[in-house]
């Protein structure tokens, strides 16, 4: 199905909750969406079943649904197709497109050749996002394409990278990627003005401008308090 039409029809289509989603940590549900006779799965991430963090504020289905934006804007495929909901069975919240993967993750999938452009360009876009939790069980592969998914740690205000892709640290950052960076810190932050906060906003393109200027890939801040990866790594 094509991408608008996976937006259509999770934004608008009926929801029946199939169950549980084994080992999410924030009560992530299986639902069916139904539109017009077509049916698929997704995952909805409700703000009622959200465990309260002490960095981020609550409302984390939020940030899912600004790094779909943000992957719009940056005109990759990277995030799954993601809406935000107010009308869904558990009270607002995001869905998702479910992704069948075959098991492979980041450490099974970065020795491959053919997948390492979008696995750079992934880095690219998590450092612009401060993803502080790049875990490798959160890059799926479908048999063709990989994708990034729990994304609802990302675009806090302070500097919070924490992600197993170091692999090009320091490196330089081709010009495709240059480019990307660019158009980023040049844009309005298109769909991301619906979901975070205004300085939010302008921290993302901040770090968008700041990678096209240096030029390279980021590397990991050894003198933070925490280190610069998740735990655990998978």
């Amino acid at each position: 199905m094509e991408r608008v039409d996976q937006r259509e029809l999770l934004s608008h289509g009926e929801i029946a909750v199939e169950g549980r989603i084994a080992g999410s940590s924030n009560q992530a549900l299986l639902v069916s969406v139904s539109l017009d006779g077509a049916t698929a799965l997704a995952c909805y991430k409700a703000e009622a079943g959200e465990r309260p963090l002490w960095d981020f504020p609550d409302g984390l289905w939020r940030r899912e649904v600004a790094a779909y934006e943000l992957d719009r804007l940056c005109g990759t495929e990277l995030v799954p197709t993601t809406v935000g909901r107010e009308d869904l069975p558990f009270g607002p919240g995001s869905l998702q497109w479910w992704i069948e993967h075959e098991g492979d993750h980041y450490f099974t999938l970065r020795d491959r050749p053919e997948l390492a452009g979008w696995l750079r360009t992934l880095c690219v876009v998590d450092a612009i996002a401060n993803n502080a939790d790049r875990k490798s069980g959160h890059v799926l592969f479908d048999g063709v394409h990989p994708w990034a998914i729990d994304n609802g740690l990302c675009f806090h205000e302070e500097e919070k990278l924490r992600t197993v892709i170091w692999d090009w640290a320091g490196e330089e950052l081709d010009e495709g990627l240059i480019e990307l960076a660019r158009r980023v810190a040049t844009s309005d932050g298109g769909g991301l003005v619906e979901w975070l906060s205004p300085a939010e906003v302008a921290l993302t393109l901040d770090r968008a401008d700041a990678l096209a200027r240096s030029g390279r890939f980021p590397l990991p801040d050894e003198d933070r308090p925490w280190p610069p990866y998740p735990w655990p790594l998978v």
